[in-house]
């Protein structure tokens, strides 16, 4: 059974937002090409976009602070509980 943490650090926040923002930034420039605005743009010329958004949300990955971060660690097993030693034998 492989138990998963959910972390809720601002550099995995962050992480989390690079999917969604790569595909914004592809529905848009979708949309500019498909516009009837004068721009000589196709969806082969713009992506480099796409590139300069996922290096930004890299860049403030990077930067973003590790405090409170759940890593990859494996979880730490309960210690059995201390049991004083039995008395010694009366003689």
């Amino acid at each position: 059974m492989s138990i998963r943490y959910h972390c809720s650090c601002a550099r995995c926040r962050v992480r989390g937002l690079t999917g969604p923002a790569v595909l914004i930034t592809i529905g848009i420039l979708f949309l500019i090409g498909r516009s009837s605005w004068d721009w000589d743009w196709g969806f082969g010329r713009t992506w480099p976009i796409i590139l300069l958004v996922i290096g930004a949300i890299k860049l403030a990955e990077a930067m973003a602070s590790t405090e409170g971060h759940l890593g990859s660690q494996p979880p730490v097993p309960p210690q059995p509980p201390i049991v004083p030693p039995p008395p010694p034998p009366a003689v």
